[in-house]
């Protein structure tokens, strides 16, 4: 299928750019500036939400700050929850970045949204993002009446970077039996550090993430650890027997395509429910390119939508 005409002239536009500067030419506080304003240029505004609460709970190096997202039909009952990691390579991004498409999803879902601003690379190498990621879980299966949510409905979800720290999280809980989590929501993630697939060497350059941008992410966060390891390569987890039933979302133009597929497959061969969906004519990063794509606009629908219908 060829490009989404809207991703065309997306990427016609940035291409007619020359002089904009390149993730890897920038310093990581560099990265996180450009990723907030391409945020706030190309994201829908925020929808009008039920409550948002930010608060700090202990992590295993200081505080973590979350976000906690009501839906505005919410009523007193105790709501289904889905822990939220932003993408950004482990590097970039924060609870702004990512604010619009929390709201939509915990209006279109009727979950309550808790967004985790993990510790970010290279400050902070691996495994920092993914301990704080599995801490927040377990804070919020400790103190799910405090919040308002039930327990035993507990899904996580990300996107790319935090589409692997869900993965990854699912993972963690299962060989520690606990905290349980009931549904995993894989938006285009991260699975694997192979930089020599397919769909990286057809997209290398030209399709929003690039080939070098993503060695650029790994080199801050992992330094010289072992990059087979699977809290940061889940696809080499010696089992994935076990797993909360999956809803993993994959874009035709993507890097990161044949690893979120392969991913799918791998789980369906453990046993694992998984619906997985690639959007033919999508770049990376569209659920967070809502204001320029309306397949974006329907995808972040589509997704609140498996999660209700596998929580609510």
């Amino acid at each position: 299928m060829a490009l989404d005409p809207q991703v065309k002239a997306l990427l016609d536009g940035m291409a007619a750019n020359p002089d904009a500067p390149r993730l890897i030419d920038l310093p990581p506080a560099g990265g996180r500036e450009m990723y907030r304003a391409m945020a706030a240029q190309l994201d829908v505004q925020g929808q009008p939400i039920g409550k948002v609460e930010d608060r700090t709970i202990p992590g295993p190096v200081g505080e973590i700050p979350l976000r906690l997202y009501t839906p505005v039909a919410a009523g007193s009952e105790a709501l289904p929850v889905l822990v939220y990691f932003h993408g950004g390579g482990w590097v970039i991004g924060d609870l702004e970045t990512h604010d619009a498409l929390c709201r939509t999803l915990a209006n279109e879902s009727g979950c309550k949204v808790v967004a985790v601003d993990y510790r970010l690379a290279p400050e902070h190498k691996f495994p920092a993002a993914a301990e704080d990621a599995f801490a927040a879980v377990q804070w919020v299966e400790a103190h799910a009446a405090e919040i308002g949510v039930d327990a035993n409905r507990i899904a996580v979800a990300g996107d790319s970077a935090g589409g692997n720290l869900a993965a990854v999280v699912s993972l963690m809980a299962r060989d520690a039996k606990g905290p349980h989590i009931s549904f995993q929501m894989l938006i285009y993630p991260v699975t694997d550090t192979n930089t020599d697939t397919i769909s990286y060497r057809e997209f290398a350059e030209g399709h929003f993430l690039e080939r070098d941008g993503m060695i650029w992410f790994f080199n801050h966060y992992l330094g010289d650890v072992d990059r087979n390891d699977p809290r940061v390569a889940p696809l080499k987890a010696a089992s994935h027997q076990g797993l909360p039933p999956a809803y993993v979302v994959t874009g035709g133009y993507d890097v990161l395509r044949d690893e979120g597929r392969a991913y799918a497959e791998t789980l369906k061969k453990a046993g694992v429910p998984v619906e997985h969906v690639n959007y033919e004519g999508m770049i990376h990063g569209f659920f967070n390119l809502q204001g320029v794509l309306d397949t974006g606009r329907e995808a972040v629908k589509a997704a609140a939508q498996a999660l209700k219908i596998a929580l609510v």
